[in-house]
């Protein structure tokens, strides 16, 4: 497999400096790289690959087995083999009727059973059936962290004109301003709480549940009668008293960050409905079976993971911002900087031996257009190149604000065109010129003005943001994060990276609380803990 990587690197090298605009001398390029998933539309003709670099990069994918890993995959085998666990996200939106096999036995009925459990409940509290203390649930709390909260409060966000049941809220950091804030004005008798914790263990999660608890007895009898849990530690849910019939499992098949489409998908559930959540599992099947179908020349979870090792590991460009011109999508970045930094961010291949090249990129973003005015400056002038990804909708959901979303996708075509185009600097100093400015003054005052250009950019447009096209893209950045840690030869699935800090934060709590020495620790830390436990201010 080297010999494609060395040829990538190759081709790479003979047209680096290459314009990307130039490409668009050939009039189909816009078409021949693009590709379809039923209305949707993945534009990547705004980056410099060319016809040879798409060859290699197919021929990568192939020699690096991610037809046979994904089958794999989506057949229920234990691909995170570090943790000897299957990979099966996927399964919590498959179809009834299709079989999915671990360890001998079919677990779809199991998770449609999970789903029928989690419809009625959702349905008993936005009917009013199940009540608080005062009367129907008019708000939901969601505690959680990672990928118990990241998702489903991006996805709640996201389908904010779907709402139709409680308000729904989350709480994840354990910082006490968090949750302080969130049940600040909620009325703990109409409150429902949702517990989310695989092991009920997490510290920062059951930290938030018990001041919850202590919120809602200040005024509830049986505050556990408003909760509910997502675990599969039944018996520690029922000391915390909750009764089992709120209490929805998963296996451990799902890894936290891929399990919104189950029981960690309750609040959201809640929020849009059992149909409407149906809707965002249909919208993740579609792109399954794209995935498991489409050749992997208009197979868009293939295409848009070939688009990120072209620049991360070909180019050399080491980070990738995620720009949604859709403000519901103000969480997505943050969701996808779990999604692929968590899975993707290792050092050691399956094997245990070390990546022959860098692994995942650090993701970040912002919606435009506020992103506009703060880090685009650097996006366009800066000395780094940093590939953009935006994502725009066709249509808002507001028909009295029309004018506003033509503005809205303008600014985010004019966006992917100017980093394309650029500005040289012989356009700068006509435009100077134009303003009476001349000699070594129009000189200088035009270089400020050129931009580079000559920076990639793709662009995945969809009809507007509903709760079918939210599962589809959720399942291609999904995908997407699959194939690039077969081709990279990484496990995703698995997350030693989080453990040490947390051993080490239960260590220095006791010094923290004057319980033990500090003596053992490094002189920054010690001097940190000084300055944390003395009076003075």
């Amino acid at each position: 497999m080297g010999h494609k990587w060395q040829a990538l690197k190759d081709h790479h090298a003979g047209i680096q400096d290459r314009p990307i605009l130039s490409l668009f001398d050939q009039p189909d390029r816009a078409h021949r790289f693009s590709a379809r998933a039923a209305a949707m539309l993945f534009d990547y003709s705004k980056t410099n690959i060319d016809d040879t670099a798409k060859r290699l990069l197919i021929e990568l994918a192939e020699v690096s087995g991610v037809a046979e890993k994904r089958a794999a995959m989506f057949g229920g085998a234990k691909i995170n083999d570090t943790e000897g666990r299957a990979v099966l996200h996927t399964a919590l939106r498959a179809p009834e009727g299709v079989q999915v096999m671990v360890d001998g036995a079919d677990v779809v009925p199991a998770i449609h059973a999970t789903l029928a459990r989690m419809g009625a409940f959702a349905e008993d509290v936005r009917q009013g059936r199940f009540t608080g203390q005062g009367g129907a649930i008019t708000d939901v709390i969601n505690i959680g962290i990672g990928g118990s909260d990241l998702g489903p409060a991006m996805a709640t966000l996201a389908l904010a004109p779907y709402h139709d049941g409680p308000r729904v809220h989350y709480v994840s950091n354990v910082d006490g301003a968090h949750v302080a804030d969130v049940v600040k004005g909620l009325d703990p008798t109409t409150t429902l709480v949702i517990v989310a914790s695989k092991t009920f263990t997490t510290i920062e999660t059951m930290t938030n549940a018990e001041t919850a608890r202590k919120w809602m007895a200040a005024k509830v009898a049986n505050p556990a009668a408003q909760f509910a849990a997502v675990s599969t530690a039944a018996d520690k849910t029922a000391a915390f008293g909750i009764d089992a019939s709120r209490v929805f499992g998963f296996e451990d098949w799902v890894g936290g960050r891929y399990s919104m489409w189950g029981p960690i998908g309750l609040a959201l559930m809640l929020a849009v409905g059992p149909d409407g959540f149906e809707d965002f599992l249909a919208g993740g099947r579609d792109m399954d079976e794209r995935f498991l179908s489409e050749p992997f020349e208009e197979n868009l979870p293939v295409l848009l993971a070939l688009v990120g090792i072209w620049h991360n590991q070909i180019c050399g460009f080491t980070t990738r911002a995620v720009l949604p011109y859709d403000q519901r999508l103000s969480r997505l970045p943050a969701y996808l900087q779990q999604l692929e930094m968590e899975s993707n961010g290792k050092s050691v291949a399956m094997d245990g031996s070390a990546l022959p090249t860098h692994s995942g990129p650090v993701v970040w973003g912002e919606p435009g257009t506020n992103g506009q005015h703060a880090f685009y400056q650097l996006i366009h002038q800066g000395t780094r190149v940093v590939p953009c990804e935006f994502l725009v909708a066709k249509r808002g959901h507001e028909p009295d604000l029309a004018h506003q979303h033509l503005l809205l996708v303008s600014n985010c075509l004019a966006q992917s065109e100017a980093l394309m185009r650029g500005r040289s600097l012989a356009e700068a100093t006509a435009i100077m010129a134009k303003k009476g400015l001349t000699g070594d003054e129009l000189d200088r005052q035009a270089r400020h003005r050129v931009f580079p250009g000559n920076r990639p950019s793709t662009t995945l447009a969809y009809p507007k943001l509903t709760p079918f096209t939210l599962g589809q893209i959720i399942a291609l950045y999904e995908h997407r994060v699959f194939v690039e840690g077969v081709i990279l030869g990484l496990n995703s699935y698995d997350q030693w990276g989080v453990e040490l800090g947390k051993e080490l934060a239960l260590a220095l709590q006791p010094m923290l609380e004057g319980r033990q020495s500090a003596a053992s620790k490094d002189g920054s830390t010690r001097a940190l803990l000084d300055y944390m436990t003395t009076s003075a201010a």
